[in-house]
């Protein structure tokens, strides 16, 4: 996760850095904390284990970055990380408090299983706008995670730190470098000390807000899924692959984010996905991103609404080499049945071609996180 330099302004300009630097290894632990580190069964996707849980966490962060100020604020609050396809990716939910005010965000965690590297993604739930990820993996049972951002007209490497990593407590740290890597300014600092494992409510919180935020609240929980997907899009034909499995969308952010997990087999093989939403309180407009375990990427996302019980949602994509318009149509049927409508247009939305139906039927209305 990255998380911002300012927190009046997210920081999401720039581009991924190009290169991963060499990680030095962590000397010194007893055995337990080493048996706890990343890199222990030499399996990468598993990196993240030592981290599901619930944590107590305590936040220091430099109020002026690289300005030569050494002035700190400090938080307290807990942290939660719930497993994600079997641990190839987690969700990571924040939520501190401290003179300064309130940090509410998420962090979804990407493993790709090509470059054996993660993709740290982090969103705040003051604008709902996933920011750019670092990348980066643990070795010697230390994690760093890099990228390159343009501030106030400065070209900045941003690099995140795991470290000090045991059963029962980590550490984590965010830099600044202004001068290509030679020197570094911590400026973010979370440690992280185990809770008890507590029961998880799964009743949903109520409300009167009518400003779309719990648009989605009527999705929570585990549905059985049928899926119709149109094999060739785009090029008139009409032969269709089904497939059949279960849909689970659980809560973040009391319902003003969600995280939906996919997993579905038919004669046309097996289909597996994550879909994080998060809605942006300042234009109440919903977020939708998409990512599969085979790149550990998240893609570019569609944005949208609801209106009397529909969701539409649109944005861009690239199909056959050529620029295409993607709309979403969500349309609950009943209160227990509901159905999402992926199409396609290559003409500017004059013509849509439907290529994705997708029909839930509720099993269950648990919406907890599972560690």
């Amino acid at each position: 996760m990255k998380f911002p330099l300012r927190l009046t302004v997210l920081a999401l300009i720039g581009a991924l850095a190009s290169m991963i630097l060499a990680i030095p290894c962590v000397a010194g632990g007893n055995a337990s904390q080493q048996s706890q580190r990343p890199d222990a069964s030499g399996d990468a996707q598993h990196d993240f284990d030592f981290n599901f849980g619930s944590w107590k966490t305590h936040v220091s962060r430099l109020l002026q970055p690289l300005s030569g100020s050494s002035t700190w604020v400090e938080y307290d609050g807990t942290s939660v990380v719930s497993k994600v396809w079997g641990g190839r990716a987690s969700l990571f939910e924040l939520e501190v408090d401290g003179p300064a005010g309130h940090i509410e965000g998420a962090g979804l965690r990407l493993y790709d299983p090509r470059s054996r590297q993660w993709s740290l993604n982090w969103a705040s739930s003051r604008d709902g706008d996933m920011q750019h990820p670092m990348i980066g993996r643990f070795a010697g049972g230390r994690g760093e995670f890099f990228d390159h951002e343009v501030i106030n007209g400065k070209s900045v490497l941003e690099r995140n730190s795991f470290l000090d990593i045991s059963q029962d407590f980590a550490r984590f740290e965010q830099a600044s470098s202004a001068d290509g890597g030679h020197s570094w300014e911590t400026n973010w600092i979370m440690t992280f000390a185990r809770l008890p494992q507590q029961p998880v409510s799964t009743a949903a919180a109520p409300s009167s807000e009518q400003d779309g935020q719990h648009d989605f609240d009527f999705a929570f929980g585990t549905w059985k899924t049928h899926i119709k997907r149109l094999k060739a899009p785009l090029s008139g034909s009409t032969a269709w692959a089904e497939y059949d499995g279960t849909h689970t969308i659980r809560r973040v952010w009391g319902g003003r984010a969600n995280l939906g997990e996919l997993e579905a087999d038919g004669p046309e093989g097996h289909l597996e996905a994550l879909s994080p939403r998060f809605f942006d309180p300042q234009t109440h407009l919903w977020s939708v991103s998409y990512a599969n375990p085979g790149d550990g990427t998240l893609s570019t996302p569609i944005v949208g609404e609801f209106k009397n019980g529909r969701g539409e949602f649109y944005g861009e994509d690239t199909f056959g080499g050529n620029a295409v318009l993607v709309r979403e149509i969500y349309s609950p049927i009943d209160a227990t049945t509901r159905r999402l409508e992926v199409a396609y247009s290559a003409d500017g939305g004059r013509n849509w071609e439907t290529n994705w139906i997708m029909t839930d039927t509720l099993m269950s209305t648990t919406t907890g996180q599972s560690n």
